[in-house]
């Protein structure tokens, strides 16, 4: 499996025949300057973990130029029919959904969840974690925006998740402590990549606090290169 992240919470993932986007926020990232057309080329399906504009992005545009299949929340996907772009894939807590080369759980994550563009607030369903699971390769485990909560340990009893993508900018999510202690005591994560950190001024800079509170398991933990594709 290739991973490319693009800052916050912006990943690409590329397994088999299928390559996704996750929470695309890319033309006003303040880390990324490359525009949406070359993560999102190819793909087939967008994931959405939650309704804040720092996870839509580019959303409908790209579903708009790429035909993929939109993947998230019932009232996400509700969002985005209602302006033209019908297709989508709806689901919620505890539900699985079937998506030909992987699967996609929704599972729990604390956070909010609305959209507040353009001055108007528009709720959109409660946040989620996306656990994909591809038919020949490692699970993955995105958190979405969460803090850490003890049934993060039946995420890991019912999936054994590989790959954890997980939120260490604190304020808005978890922070350096909390997510080293939830990816210690609730999973056996083969690789960790950090995100949502970086990209405003008020949240963490740099991943370096939580490199130290992982202690012994740093070496678990890849802090990847903004755009560079790498492999899990």
């Amino acid at each position: 499996m290739r991973l490319t992240w693009y800052g916050h919470s912006a990943f690409r993932l590329d397994f088999g025949s299928t390559s996704l986007l996750i929470d695309p926020f890319l033309t006003d990232s303040p880390k990324w300057d490359g525009g949406w057309e070359e993560p999102a080329q190819g793909i087939s399906h967008l994931l959405l973990t939650h309704g804040h504009d720092d996870h839509l992005g580019d959303t409908s545009a790209i579903l708009g130029k790429t035909g993929a299949q939109l993947v998230s929340s019932a009232e996400v996907c509700t969002f985005f029919a209602r302006q033209g772009h019908e297709n989508v894939n709806p689901g919620n807590h505890g539900g699985t959904l079937d998506c030909g080369e992987f699967t996609v759980s929704f599972v729990n994550a604390l956070h909010s969840s609305s959209s507040m563009g353009g001055g108007d607030f528009v709720y959109l369903g409660n946040p989620l974690g996306l656990v994909i699971t591809p038919k020949a390769d490692k699970t993955v485990y995105a958190m979405g925006d969460t803090g850490i909560f003890g049934d993060m340990a039946l995420v890991n009893e019912l999936y054994s998740p590989a790959v954890g993508l997980v939120p260490i900018g604190d304020r808005f999510t978890m922070g350096a402590k909390q997510a080293a202690l939830a990816c210690k005591r609730y999973f056996q994560f083969e690789t960790i990549v950090p995100c949502h950190y970086g990209t405003f001024p008020i949240l963490d800079q740099t991943a370096d606090k939580f490199l130290a509170e992982m202690g012994s398991d740093a070496a678990k933990v890849t802090v990847p290169e903004i755009g560079v594709p790498f492999d899990v």
